[in-house]
Protein backbone atom coordinates (compact mmCIF):
# COMPACT_ATOMS: atom_id res chain seq x y z
CA UNK A 1 0.00 0.00 0.00
CA UNK A 2 1.20 3.51 -0.83
CA UNK A 3 0.58 4.85 2.67
CA UNK A 4 2.67 2.27 4.54
CA UNK A 5 6.19 3.77 4.19
CA UNK A 6 5.17 7.22 5.41
CA UNK A 7 2.86 5.87 8.09
CA UNK A 8 5.54 3.53 9.43
CA UNK A 9 8.04 6.41 9.42
CA UNK A 10 5.63 8.60 11.43
CA UNK A 11 5.06 5.72 13.88
CA UNK A 12 8.81 5.22 14.29
CA UNK A 13 9.27 8.93 15.01
CA UNK A 14 6.47 8.79 17.57
CA UNK A 15 8.23 5.86 19.26
CA UNK A 16 11.51 7.75 18.94
CA UNK A 17 9.95 10.69 20.72
CA UNK A 18 8.86 8.39 23.55
CA UNK A 19 12.36 6.94 23.77
CA UNK A 20 14.04 10.36 23.83
CA UNK A 21 11.60 11.60 26.45
CA UNK A 22 12.49 8.69 28.73
CA UNK A 23 16.21 8.91 27.95
CA UNK A 24 16.49 12.63 28.70
CA UNK A 25 14.04 12.90 31.58
CA UNK A 26 14.49 9.62 33.45
CA UNK A 27 17.93 8.25 32.61
CA UNK A 28 19.89 11.48 32.19
CA UNK A 29 18.03 13.82 34.56
CA UNK A 30 17.19 11.14 37.10
CA UNK A 31 13.52 12.15 37.40
CA UNK A 32 10.88 9.56 38.41
CA UNK A 33 8.88 10.54 35.31
CA UNK A 34 10.16 12.51 32.36
CA UNK A 35 9.42 16.26 32.27
CA UNK A 36 10.26 16.19 28.54
CA UNK A 37 7.25 15.82 26.26
CA UNK A 38 7.35 12.77 23.98
CA UNK A 39 4.97 14.56 21.62
CA UNK A 40 7.31 17.53 21.34
CA UNK A 41 10.23 15.20 20.67
CA UNK A 42 8.25 13.46 17.89
CA UNK A 43 7.43 16.80 16.27
CA UNK A 44 11.02 18.00 16.48
CA UNK A 45 12.32 14.72 15.03
CA UNK A 46 9.93 15.11 12.10
CA UNK A 47 10.96 18.73 11.55
CA UNK A 48 14.63 17.81 11.72
CA UNK A 49 14.29 14.96 9.25
CA UNK A 50 12.18 16.93 6.75
CA UNK A 51 14.39 20.01 6.82
CA UNK A 52 17.79 18.26 6.80
CA UNK A 53 17.86 15.13 4.66
CA UNK A 54 14.42 15.73 3.17
CA UNK A 55 11.54 13.35 2.54
CA UNK A 56 11.35 11.02 -0.45
CA UNK A 57 8.22 10.85 -2.58
CA UNK A 58 7.49 7.31 -1.37
CA UNK A 59 6.81 8.65 2.13
CA UNK A 60 4.46 11.49 1.16
CA UNK A 61 1.14 9.53 0.86
CA UNK A 62 1.61 7.96 4.29
CA UNK A 63 2.58 11.24 5.92
CA UNK A 64 -0.50 12.90 4.43
CA UNK A 65 -2.63 9.98 5.63
CA UNK A 66 -1.22 10.37 9.14
CA UNK A 67 -1.75 14.12 9.10
CA UNK A 68 -5.37 13.85 7.97
CA UNK A 69 -6.95 10.45 8.61
CA UNK A 70 -5.04 9.27 11.66
CA UNK A 71 -5.39 12.72 13.23
CA UNK A 72 -9.16 12.66 12.75
CA UNK A 73 -9.42 9.16 14.16
CA UNK A 74 -7.47 10.31 17.22
CA UNK A 75 -9.72 13.34 17.73
CA UNK A 76 -12.86 11.22 17.40
CA UNK A 77 -11.54 8.76 19.99
CA UNK A 78 -10.70 11.66 22.32
CA UNK A 79 -14.44 12.27 22.60
CA UNK A 80 -14.73 9.36 25.02
CA UNK A 81 -12.87 11.41 27.65
CA UNK A 82 -15.86 13.72 28.16
CA UNK A 83 -19.59 13.34 28.73
CA UNK A 84 -21.97 15.43 26.64
CA UNK A 85 -22.61 17.67 29.63
CA UNK A 86 -18.91 18.36 30.12
CA UNK A 87 -18.40 18.98 26.41
CA UNK A 88 -21.36 21.36 26.24
CA UNK A 89 -20.20 23.30 29.30
CA UNK A 90 -16.73 23.82 27.80
CA UNK A 91 -18.20 24.83 24.45
CA UNK A 92 -20.48 27.45 25.97
CA UNK A 93 -17.72 28.91 28.14
CA UNK A 94 -15.39 29.18 25.17
CA UNK A 95 -17.81 31.03 22.88
CA UNK A 96 -17.06 34.64 23.97
CA UNK A 97 -13.31 34.18 23.46
CA UNK A 98 -13.79 32.40 20.13
CA UNK A 99 -16.08 35.16 18.83
CA UNK A 100 -13.77 37.92 20.08
CA UNK A 101 -10.60 36.41 18.61
CA UNK A 102 -12.26 35.62 15.25
CA UNK A 103 -13.77 39.08 14.94
CA UNK A 104 -10.47 40.79 15.80
CA UNK A 105 -8.57 38.76 13.23
CA UNK A 106 -11.10 39.26 10.44
CA UNK A 107 -11.37 43.01 10.93
CA UNK A 108 -7.85 44.03 11.92
CA UNK A 109 -5.82 41.63 9.79
CA UNK A 110 -7.72 42.40 6.61
CA UNK A 111 -7.28 46.15 7.30
CA UNK A 112 -3.55 45.85 8.06
CA UNK A 113 -2.97 43.62 5.03
CA UNK A 114 -4.30 46.32 2.73
CA UNK A 115 -2.15 48.94 4.48
CA UNK A 116 0.91 46.76 3.85
CA UNK A 117 0.10 46.53 0.17
CA UNK A 118 -1.14 42.93 0.12
CA UNK A 119 -4.21 42.07 -1.91
CA UNK A 120 -7.51 42.02 -0.05
CA UNK A 121 -7.87 38.37 -0.98
CA UNK A 122 -4.56 37.37 0.60
CA UNK A 123 -5.31 39.43 3.69
CA UNK A 124 -8.69 37.75 4.03
CA UNK A 125 -7.21 34.28 3.65
CA UNK A 126 -4.62 35.02 6.34
CA UNK A 127 -7.34 36.35 8.64
CA UNK A 128 -9.64 33.38 8.07
CA UNK A 129 -6.88 30.81 8.44
CA UNK A 130 -5.56 32.38 11.62
CA UNK A 131 -8.93 32.93 13.24
CA UNK A 132 -10.94 29.84 12.34
CA UNK A 133 -9.49 26.60 11.10
CA UNK A 134 -6.05 26.98 9.52
CA UNK A 135 -5.48 25.57 6.06
CA UNK A 136 -8.95 23.98 5.90
CA UNK A 137 -10.65 27.37 6.22
CA UNK A 138 -8.23 28.92 3.70
CA UNK A 139 -8.89 26.26 1.07
CA UNK A 140 -12.66 26.47 1.64
CA UNK A 141 -12.70 30.30 1.51
CA UNK A 142 -10.40 30.66 -1.49
CA UNK A 143 -12.93 29.93 -4.27
CA UNK A 144 -15.64 31.91 -2.49
CA UNK A 145 -13.57 35.13 -2.76
CA UNK A 146 -11.91 34.40 -6.10
CA UNK A 147 -8.42 34.01 -4.62
CA UNK A 148 -5.54 33.09 -6.92
CA UNK A 149 -3.58 29.87 -6.44
CA UNK A 150 -0.41 31.62 -5.27
CA UNK A 151 -2.40 33.63 -2.70
CA UNK A 152 -3.88 30.41 -1.33
CA UNK A 153 -0.45 28.76 -1.15
CA UNK A 154 1.08 31.80 0.59
CA UNK A 155 -1.67 31.86 3.20
CA UNK A 156 -1.44 28.13 3.88
CA UNK A 157 2.36 28.31 4.27
CA UNK A 158 2.11 31.27 6.69
CA UNK A 159 -0.60 29.76 8.84
CA UNK A 160 1.12 26.37 8.96
CA UNK A 161 4.52 27.80 9.85
CA UNK A 162 3.38 30.11 12.62
CA UNK A 163 0.96 27.48 13.88
CA UNK A 164 3.86 25.07 14.34
CA UNK A 165 5.74 27.67 16.38
CA UNK A 166 2.63 28.36 18.49
CA UNK A 167 2.13 24.63 19.06
CA UNK A 168 5.62 24.36 20.57
CA UNK A 169 5.65 27.65 22.51
CA UNK A 170 2.08 28.32 23.66
CA UNK A 171 1.76 25.40 26.13
CA UNK A 172 4.52 26.98 28.24
CA UNK A 173 3.26 30.51 27.67
CA UNK A 174 -0.25 29.42 28.67
CA UNK A 175 1.00 27.81 31.87
CA UNK A 176 2.88 31.00 32.77
CA UNK A 177 0.12 33.44 31.80
CA UNK A 178 -2.60 31.63 33.72
CA UNK A 179 -0.55 30.42 36.70
CA UNK A 180 -1.11 26.76 35.94
CA UNK A 181 -4.91 27.04 35.57
CA UNK A 182 -5.58 24.13 33.20
CA UNK A 183 -9.00 25.34 32.05
CA UNK A 184 -7.79 28.82 31.06
CA UNK A 185 -4.62 27.42 29.47
CA UNK A 186 -6.67 24.96 27.42
CA UNK A 187 -9.02 27.74 26.36
CA UNK A 188 -6.00 29.79 25.28
CA UNK A 189 -4.59 26.91 23.22
CA UNK A 190 -7.94 26.17 21.61
CA UNK A 191 -8.53 29.78 20.55
CA UNK A 192 -5.03 30.92 19.57
CA UNK A 193 -3.32 27.95 17.84
CA UNK A 194 -4.33 27.69 14.18
CA UNK A 195 -4.82 24.11 12.95
CA UNK A 196 -6.80 21.35 14.65
CA UNK A 197 -3.69 19.14 14.55
CA UNK A 198 -1.61 21.89 16.13
CA UNK A 199 -4.16 22.44 18.92
CA UNK A 200 -4.16 18.72 19.68
CA UNK A 201 -0.36 18.74 19.73
CA UNK A 202 -0.21 21.77 22.02
CA UNK A 203 -2.75 20.19 24.36
CA UNK A 204 -0.76 16.97 24.50
CA UNK A 205 2.47 18.86 25.21
CA UNK A 206 0.73 20.71 28.07
CA UNK A 207 -0.68 17.45 29.40
CA UNK A 208 2.70 15.74 29.36
CA UNK A 209 4.68 18.62 30.89
CA UNK A 210 2.17 19.61 33.57
CA UNK A 211 0.25 16.33 34.12
CA UNK A 212 -3.02 18.08 33.24
CA UNK A 213 -5.41 16.21 30.93
CA UNK A 214 -8.04 18.91 31.49
CA UNK A 215 -6.07 21.34 29.31
CA UNK A 216 -6.16 18.90 26.37
CA UNK A 217 -9.91 18.33 26.81
CA UNK A 218 -10.68 22.05 26.94
CA UNK A 219 -8.38 22.87 24.02
CA UNK A 220 -9.91 20.14 21.84
CA UNK A 221 -13.55 21.06 22.48
CA UNK A 222 -12.79 24.78 22.07
CA UNK A 223 -11.10 24.17 18.71
CA UNK A 224 -13.94 22.00 17.44
CA UNK A 225 -16.45 24.73 18.32
CA UNK A 226 -14.15 27.26 16.65
CA UNK A 227 -14.07 25.12 13.50
CA UNK A 228 -17.83 25.52 13.17
CA UNK A 229 -17.22 29.24 12.58
CA UNK A 230 -16.66 28.26 8.95
CA UNK A 231 -20.44 27.98 8.63
CA UNK A 232 -20.71 31.74 9.15
CA UNK A 233 -17.42 33.15 7.93
CA UNK A 234 -17.10 31.51 4.51
CA UNK A 235 -20.53 32.66 3.27
CA UNK A 236 -19.83 36.09 4.79
CA UNK A 237 -16.56 36.41 2.87
CA UNK A 238 -18.35 35.34 -0.30
CA UNK A 239 -20.87 38.18 0.15
CA UNK A 240 -18.25 40.82 1.01
CA UNK A 241 -15.97 40.06 -1.94
CA UNK A 242 -16.72 40.14 -5.66
CA UNK A 243 -20.47 40.52 -5.48
CA UNK A 244 -21.81 39.28 -8.75
CA UNK A 245 -18.33 38.79 -10.21
CA UNK A 246 -17.89 35.76 -12.42
CA UNK A 247 -14.55 34.85 -10.83
CA UNK A 248 -16.08 34.25 -7.40
CA UNK A 249 -17.78 30.95 -6.82
CA UNK A 250 -20.72 30.44 -4.49
CA UNK A 251 -19.80 29.09 -1.06
CA UNK A 252 -20.07 25.32 -0.68
CA UNK A 253 -23.24 23.84 0.89
CA UNK A 254 -23.34 24.41 4.66
CA UNK A 255 -23.27 20.73 5.54
CA UNK A 256 -19.94 20.25 3.79
CA UNK A 257 -18.40 22.80 6.16
CA UNK A 258 -19.14 20.70 9.27
CA UNK A 259 -16.07 18.45 9.66
CA UNK A 260 -17.08 14.84 10.17
CA UNK A 261 -14.58 14.41 12.98
CA UNK A 262 -16.51 17.04 14.98
CA UNK A 263 -19.61 14.84 14.70
CA UNK A 264 -17.51 11.78 15.54
CA UNK A 265 -16.15 13.46 18.66
CA UNK A 266 -19.72 14.28 19.76
CA UNK A 267 -20.82 10.70 19.05
CA UNK A 268 -18.03 9.29 21.24
CA UNK A 269 -18.99 11.75 23.96
CA UNK A 270 -22.58 10.51 23.70
CA UNK A 271 -21.30 6.93 23.95
CA UNK A 272 -19.41 7.84 27.14
CA UNK A 273 -22.49 9.54 28.59
CA UNK A 274 -24.73 6.52 27.99
CA UNK A 275 -22.08 4.04 29.12
CA UNK A 276 -21.62 5.79 32.45
CA UNK A 277 -25.32 5.52 33.27
CA UNK A 278 -26.56 2.78 35.57
CA UNK A 279 -24.83 -0.23 37.05
CA UNK A 280 -23.88 -1.68 33.66
CA UNK A 281 -22.85 -0.10 30.38
CA UNK A 282 -25.43 -0.76 27.65
CA UNK A 283 -26.75 -3.64 29.75
CA UNK A 284 -23.72 -5.73 28.77
CA UNK A 285 -20.55 -4.52 30.50
CA UNK A 286 -19.97 -3.95 34.19
CA UNK A 287 -18.74 -0.48 35.12
CA UNK A 288 -15.27 -1.92 35.74
CA UNK A 289 -15.21 -3.43 32.26
CA UNK A 290 -16.58 -0.22 30.76
CA UNK A 291 -13.89 1.86 32.42
CA UNK A 292 -11.31 -0.51 30.92
CA UNK A 293 -12.82 0.15 27.47
CA UNK A 294 -12.72 3.89 28.13
CA UNK A 295 -9.08 3.73 29.28
CA UNK A 296 -8.04 1.66 26.25
CA UNK A 297 -9.80 4.07 23.89
CA UNK A 298 -8.05 7.03 25.51
CA UNK A 299 -4.69 5.31 24.99
CA UNK A 300 -5.55 4.54 21.35
CA UNK A 301 -6.46 8.22 20.83
CA UNK A 302 -3.12 9.40 22.19
CA UNK A 303 -1.21 6.89 20.02
CA UNK A 304 -3.05 8.16 16.93
CA UNK A 305 -2.31 11.75 17.87
CA UNK A 306 1.37 10.97 18.50
CA UNK A 307 1.64 9.50 14.98
CA UNK A 308 -0.23 12.53 13.59
CA UNK A 309 2.13 14.93 15.38
CA UNK A 310 5.16 13.19 13.89
CA UNK A 311 3.43 13.60 10.51
CA UNK A 312 3.00 17.32 11.24
CA UNK A 313 6.76 17.62 11.63
CA UNK A 314 7.43 15.55 8.53
CA UNK A 315 5.08 17.68 6.43
CA UNK A 316 6.54 21.07 7.43
CA UNK A 317 9.17 22.43 5.06
CA UNK A 318 10.60 25.75 6.25
CA UNK A 319 11.67 26.59 2.70
CA UNK A 320 8.02 27.24 1.91
CA UNK A 321 8.06 30.12 4.38
CA UNK A 322 11.23 31.60 2.90
CA UNK A 323 9.76 31.55 -0.59
CA UNK A 324 6.59 33.50 0.19
CA UNK A 325 8.33 36.85 0.62
CA UNK A 326 8.69 39.35 3.42
CA UNK A 327 5.31 41.10 3.57
CA UNK A 328 3.05 38.01 3.72
CA UNK A 329 5.41 36.54 6.31
CA UNK A 330 5.20 39.64 8.49
CA UNK A 331 1.43 39.74 8.10
CA UNK A 332 1.18 36.09 9.10
CA UNK A 333 3.20 36.81 12.21
CA UNK A 334 1.05 39.84 13.06
CA UNK A 335 -2.12 37.79 12.59
CA UNK A 336 -0.83 34.99 14.84
CA UNK A 337 0.23 37.42 17.58
CA UNK A 338 -3.03 39.34 17.31
CA UNK A 339 -5.23 36.28 17.79
CA UNK A 340 -3.05 35.06 20.65
CA UNK A 341 -3.09 38.48 22.31
CA UNK A 342 -6.85 38.94 22.01
CA UNK A 343 -7.44 35.42 23.31
CA UNK A 344 -5.15 35.85 26.33
CA UNK A 345 -6.60 39.27 27.16
CA UNK A 346 -10.20 38.10 26.99
CA UNK A 347 -9.46 35.04 29.12
CA UNK A 348 -7.79 37.21 31.76
CA UNK A 349 -10.78 39.56 31.81
CA UNK A 350 -13.61 37.01 31.67
CA UNK A 351 -12.41 33.97 33.65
Amino acid sequence: MKILPGLILALLLALGGEFLSHLIGVRWMGMPSSPVSAIMMAILLGLLLRNSVGLGDMFLPGVEFGLKRVLRIGIVLLGIRLSLGEMGAIGLKSLPVIIGACAAALLIVTFLARRMGLTGRLGTLLAVGTSVCGATAIVATSPAIGARQNETCYAVACVTGFGIIAMLVYPFLGYWLFAGDAFRAGLFLGTSVHETAQVAGAGLVYQEFYASPEALDVATVTKLVRNLGMLVIIPLMSVVYHRGASEAAAPPPWWTMVPLFVLGFAAMSLLRTIGDMGDSAFGVLSQVQWQTVVSTTKTAAEVCLAVAMAAVGLSTDFRDLVQIGFKPLVMGLVAALLVGGVSATMIQLLY
